[in-house]
C-alpha cells in the first residue's frame, strides 16, 4: 500500500470530501450486528466518525502517522498505525469493514484473505470511492484539462481503478449493488483550490518539476469562470463494491 498523502495531511483533513448519509444508511441496512467495525485506511477519520454513531466500537487504521494526527476523536474510535494487508484483529471479529477512496492502493491478493479471516460470516465489506467532481460545463472544462493534460504522467497507475469505478478489480464476495448517489457540497473557488491541493498527482508534479501546478496562470484561468464571490454546487459521484462473505 502506498502512502501518497502524509505530506499534505493538513489540507487533506480540511478539504477532502466525505460521504453522503444515504451511503451509511445502505451499509447499515445490510449489517447484521453493530458491535465492531473497522475503517481501513481511515485517513483523517471521516468515515470512522460516521461509523461511531452506530457501532459500539470502531477501529480505524492507516499507514500515515501524519494523517492519524489529524483524525476526528471520539470515545469509541480506536486509531492505530497498521497496514491494510496485515490487520491485527482476532478471527471473525468484525461486523463491517469500510475502505474509503483507498482500496486501489492495496495489495488485494493479501487484503482479501485477511478480510475473510476477520469478518464475521454475516459481515459486510465496503470498498467505496468517489470520482472526479463536476460543477458546470465551463468549470468542468478547466478541471478536466488540469486533470488530464497538466497532470498527465503524474497520476499513479492505480488511479485507473478509480476512473473505472472499481469495476475492473476482483471482488470475490456476494455483491450488494450500490445505488446511484453523490456527495454534494457548496464551495467557493478557494475551497476547490484547497481540494485540488490534496491530489496525489499535484504532489507528484511538485516533486517532479519543483513547482506547483496550482500556479498563477491556472488560478487566473479558473477564476475567470468561477469568480471569488460565487458559491457553486459541487458534486462527487460515489461508487463502490459492497458485499458479504460467499
Amino acid at each position: 500500500m502506498k502512502d501518497n498523502f502524509s505530506a499534505q495531511s493538513t489540507q487533506y483533513a480540511q478539504f477532502r470530501p466525505g460521504y453522503p448519509e444515504e451511503l451509511y444508511h445502505f451499509l447499515f441496512v445490510h449489517c447484521e450486528g453493530f458491535d465492531r467495525a473497522w475503517d481501513c485506511a481511515t485517513g483523517n477519520g471521516q468515515m470512522a466518525a460516521a461509523l461511531s454513531e452506530r457501532f459500539k466500537e470502531v477501529d480505524a487504521t492507516d499507514i500515515s502517522e501524519n494523517q492519524l494526527k489529524q483524525a476526528v476523536l471520539r470515545p469509541n474510535i480506536h486509531y492505530r498505525l497498521e497496514r491494510a494487508e496485515e490487520p491485527s484483529f482476532p478471527d471473525h471479529a468484525l461486523d463491517l469493514i469500510t475502505v474509503g477512496q483507498a482500496a486501489h492502493w492495496f495489495d488485494l491478493e493479501r487484503f482479501y484473505p485477511a478480510v475473510r479471516r476477520i469478518l464475521k460470516p454475516d459481515g459486510v465489506l465496503a470498498l467505496i470511492g468517489y470520482n472526479l467532481l463536476t460543477v458546470n460545463e465551463n468549470i468542468d472544462k478547466v478541471i478536466n484539462h488540469f486533470y488530464h493534460q497538466t497532470l498527465a504522467g503524474c497520476w499513479d497507475p492505480e488511479r485507473d481503478l478509480v476512473e473505472q469505478a472499481y469495476q475492473t478489480i476482483p471482488f470475490p464476495f456476494q455483491e450488494l449493488p450500490l445505488p446511484v448517489m453523490a456527495s454534494i457540497y457548496h464551495w467557493t473557488v478557494d475551497d476547490l483550490l484547497g481540494y485540488l491541493g490534496t491530489w496525489s498527482a499535484v504532489q507528484h508534479y511538485v516533486n517532479k518539476f519543483g513547482q506547483t501546478p496550482l500556479n498563477g496562470a491556472f488560478v487566473q484561468q479558473l477564476k475567470s469562470v468561477w469568480p471569488e464571490d460565487i458559491v457553486h454546487t459541487v458534486r462527487f459521484p460515489i461508487f463502490g463494491r459492497v458485499g458479504k462473505m460467499q
